[in-house]
């Protein structure tokens, strides 16, 4: 009674087997009818993508591939006719043609059962997929409209792939370091990994192109390379890559004020004052007429308490911008700092007469800083360092009134 059960299911099995094989041929009819019936042929090749009986042949996943690519062909015929066809359906067909084809590339280098390699499919692929190439661009194209940036990037990237793959490498594809709509592909498919965001993805693309001859001919410009490169090691905060690139970027591009922007960043936020100051120098040279560099190069000078030098440098910011509140509280902000500091100094100081010059001199500094901050409150009248630093003036000053209205707005300030 076993044994007839187990002959029984054995025989199950080997008519699933058959009628997977059977699913395979049916597949390839129905994509012969006229029409075709995709959706069906679809449906029969489903399963035998599966069953280890069908899986490991080649000829299931050929099937496949030309199943999608059929559905492809279709879109595509309504493109070469000029009618709409519908992209949805185009490139979703498009994206499933390449994984089932090199599937069954694959499996049809595999020995048979004598230990002889007979291609029977592999050279009907690489013709298939020359043919379709040119379209994943477009898909990443209509990915992108959909904003979906993943999709996008898988496209373009694979567009430039292709022609690397093992399975196309003895192809003559005709394609060149320099050639612009391979270099144009590569950095959107570099844009789209940016967009995903997928830091490192897009950082390996552009470090690809930073390496290829450059064609002037191309839609983006050589240094949009070192740029991209240079905002995507900060996004991660490789702090070194970063500087790196932006010092080859400002080396190579001397003109592009991106890289001396970025290197007077880098180098006060890493506290290096000189050199920020030299950068500074050579930013003012190049644009006098950018008040940001002066009130920069003034703060800087305010740090190294070198007054003089942050006094002038933050004048001429405000001759350029007399009414930037940055700029105006920068300024009124190292007269009230020197008030502070000599006030300080006066009352440290035993004798009696420097005292008194000192003391002195801290009030002409607070009387300096004091029209700065009203101006600022002009423009503002919730800026809360002009209130903070009025308050302090007009109560230093003895001048009353004033001091109880600055007092006033304060404590309702702090009080919210």
């Amino acid at each position: 009674m076993k044994k007839l059960v187990f002959t029984g299911v054995l025989c199950f099995l080997v008519g699933i087997s058959f009628g997977q094989k059977k699913a395979v041929s049916s597949a390839k009819n129905e994509m012969l009818n006229t029409p075709p019936n995709l959706a069906e042929a679809r449906n029969l090749i489903k399963d035998a993508l599966t069953n280890p009986e069908t899986a490991n042949n080649a000829e299931t996943w050929y099937v496949a591939g030309q199943i999608e690519n059929k559905q492809f062909d279709a879109e595509r015929t309504l493109l070469l006719l000029q009618k709409q066809p519908n992209e949805e359906v185009m490139y979703t067909a498009l994206e499933k043609i390449l994984p089932y084809f090199l599937k069954a590339a694959e499996l049809d280098k595999m020995p048979d059962e004598k230990g002889k390699i007979k291609l029977k499919y592999t050279k009907d692929i690489i013709s298939t997929v020359r043919l379709i190439r040119p379209y994943y661009p477009n898909a990443a194209y209509f990915a992108n409209d959909k904003k979906d940036y993943r999709k996008a990037y898988e496209n373009f990237k694979l567009y430039g792939d292709i022609p690397k793959m093992e399975l196309f490498k003895n192809e003559k594809w005709g394609i060149v370091d320099t050639d612009t709509a391979e270099l144009q592909v590569r950095y959107y498919a570099g844009l789209m990994a940016a967009m995903i965001p997928d830091h490192q993805a897009a950082i390996d693309l552009f470090q690809e192109l930073k390496d290829k001859p450059y064609t002037k001919n191309g839609i983006y410009q050589e240094t949009e390379i070192y740029q991209n490169l240079a905002r995507e090691y900060k996004l991660i905060g490789d702090s070194a890559a970063y500087e790196s690139i932006v010092k080859e970027g400002f080396n190579k591009f001397p003109s592009d004020d991106f890289y001396l922007r970025e290197l007077i960043n880098i180098n006060i936020a890493s506290g290096k004052t000189a050199e920020t100051l030299s950068y500074l120098e050579k930013a003012i040279a190049k644009h006098p007429e950018t008040a940001q560099f002066y009130d920069v190069s003034g703060q800087l000078h305010e740090i190294n308490k070198d007054y003089d030098k942050a006094i002038s440098s933050m004048k001429k910011a405000l001759e350029l911008e007399p009414n930037n509140i940055e700029y105006l509280s920068h300024f009124g902000r190292v007269y009230f700092n020197m008030g502070v500091e000599t006030r300080t100094k006066s009352d440290e100081n035993t004798d009696a007469n420097q005292s008194k010059a000192l003391y002195q001199q801290s009030q002409d500094y607070f009387k300096t800083s004091m029209p700065i901050w009203e101006k600022v409150f002009e423009l503002d009248s919730k800026n809360a360092g002009a209130i903070y630093a009025l308050r302090q003036i007009y109560y230093t000053l003895n001048m009353n009134d004033q001091y109880k209205k600055m007092d006033d707005l304060f404590n309702k300030e702090t009080n919210k």
